[in-house]
């Protein structure tokens, strides 16, 4: 079973050596970048968010209709004569109307101002995508290194310890050692071999994820460049957080929003003057004008316009709080990215000290063995300690490298522009520059379909 796992462990690594190449984290953020289904989604969304603003502004433009309608009648009917007389007719005619509100009180300029303020509110929320999907490719490039490193730490433990299996054998054999020293080298070696299967199981675990994060198997991952600069204080991590996390910035977008929909409320209380054009022409002949200018108020609407508005400061109330919550939120993460970046700190250390005592334990142990003074046992729990120190420290080091990259995504700092990967990125104001005066001329739809096709790439 052991070796049928080591074959397809290599033939995974086989397939997918053609395509095999030097890879940078660099490379991995922009494949992540580029390949992302989630952005790609939500730059579909900030898309029709767009679109409101132009439907908004369409609501401010004069409504024509054109209508042609042919009418055939039938009529019976007695004479004065009391015969039974019938008429066919058949008719057309043709009607252009125009309809325009010329005052309602602010009420469609203020829809105007929700739409864009829930554009800017989208684009905040595509920026904290962004860093997810960034987080999620650094966190998987991560994983692969150190399960490769692991890998590499099982199979060397592996090959040291049917070395030392050979040792006993030869040293039973002599009589210098029991039976069951060479018991205990061959358990230890078959525990090595399953820490081994475990391990490949967790490399070809961490190659999916890192599919998944950026579109295709690693190839050959370069060491882990330097880190990002990172605020020098929690303190001054926190103040860049409330300041510029877009988790912020899209919760104070709702709070403007939740201001406007009172006014929209309250407007709706008012009136509304339009005028209505209409000219009527028939197959006779005949044309009709006409020009109306209406005032409509509302009366009384069973208390809905009141109700409305109350609901509508309810909400604003909510998302003041809710504005209050997130910079919570962001704070508590803040905290907790830097917190983690002391403790794996610590333990990179503290794993450091490990490994040059155990070291020295286990070059110890193995010489007084060799004189008799140590069992196999001794060697190889030796051995199991350096082993585990080794290994803790390459899972503390991950974890901070990783850590770096998560306090800069609680700073809300972890985008392709911070980290400046020199690529072009996506505009967020292509799209909505094209549509937000509800294009209907035929050069402005040709140059929306010039952004439709470009975003589309």
């Amino acid at each position: 079973m052991r070796s049928f796992f080591a074959m397809m462990v290599t033939a995974a690594f086989v397939v997918a050596a053609p395509m095999a190449q030097s890879e940078t984290l660099s490379d991995a953020l922009i494949a992540a970048y580029k390949n992302s289904n989630l952005l790609d989604q939500n730059r579909a969304l900030l898309k029709a968010a767009d679109e409101d603003v132009a439907i908004a502004v369409g609501v401010l433009q004069p409504v024509v209709n054109f209508s042609i309608a042919s009418t055939f009648e039938h009529t019976e009917r007695d004479n004065f004569f009391g015969v039974r007389q019938s008429a066919d007719s058949l008719g057309t005619t043709m009607t252009l109307s125009a309809n325009m509100t010329l005052i309602d009180f602010g009420r469609n300029r203020l829809a105007i101002e929700v739409a864009k303020e829930s554009v800017l509110a989208t684009r905040e929320s595509l920026v904290n995508i962004e860093q997810s999907v960034l987080l999620d490719a650094v966190t998987a490039y991560v994983n692969v290194r150190l399960a490769t490193e692991i890998v590499d730490l099982r199979q060397n433990n592996l090959r040291v310890l049917t070395q030392q299996l050979r040792a006993a054998q030869d040293r039973f054999d002599v009589g210098e050692i029991t039976r069951t020293d060479v018991a205990i080298a061959e358990s230890r070696l078959a525990a090595s071999r399953a820490s081994l299967a475990s391990a490949e199981g967790d490399l070809l675990q961490a190659r999916e994820s890192y599919k998944a994060a950026t579109g295709a198997y690693p190839g050959n991952l370069q060491p882990l460049p330097k880190t990002p600069k990172i605020a020098r204080t929690q303190d001054e991590a926190t103040e860049i957080a409330l300041r510029t996390h877009p988790r912020i910035r899209q919760s104070q977008r709702e709070v403007a929003i939740s201001g406007l929909n009172v006014a929209r409320a309250k407007a709706a209380m008012e009136p509304t003057l339009s005028v209505d054009g209409l000219i009527t022409l028939n197959d006779a002949g005949s044309e009709t004008d006409r020009l109306q200018l209406k005032l409509d108020q509302t009366l009384y609407a069973g208390g809905r316009l009141s109700a409305a508005l109350r609901q509508n400061l309810a909400r604003e109330e909510a998302t003041r709080a809710a504005l209050l919550q997130n910079g919570v939120l962001v704070s508590q993460a803040v905290g907790n990215a830097w917190s983690n970046l002391l403790v794996t700190s610590a333990s990179i250390e503290a794993s450091q000290r490990q490994i040059v005592a155990a070291q020295t334990a286990f070059d110890g142990v193995r010489e007084e063995a060799t004189l008799g003074a140590r069992t196999t046992l001794d060697v190889l729990d030796a051995e199991q300690e350096l082993l585990d120190a080794k290994a803790a420290k390459l899972r503390a080091e991950a974890q901070r490298y990783v850590g770096v990259y998560s306090l800069l995504s609680a700073m809300g700092l972890l985008t392709v522009d911070h980290l400046q990967l020199g690529i072009v990125t996506y505009d967020p104001a292509a799209y909505y520059n094209v549509v937000k005066d509800a294009p209907v001329h035929s050069n402005q739809g040709a140059a929306l379909d010039r952004i439709l096709k470009r975003l589309g790439d």
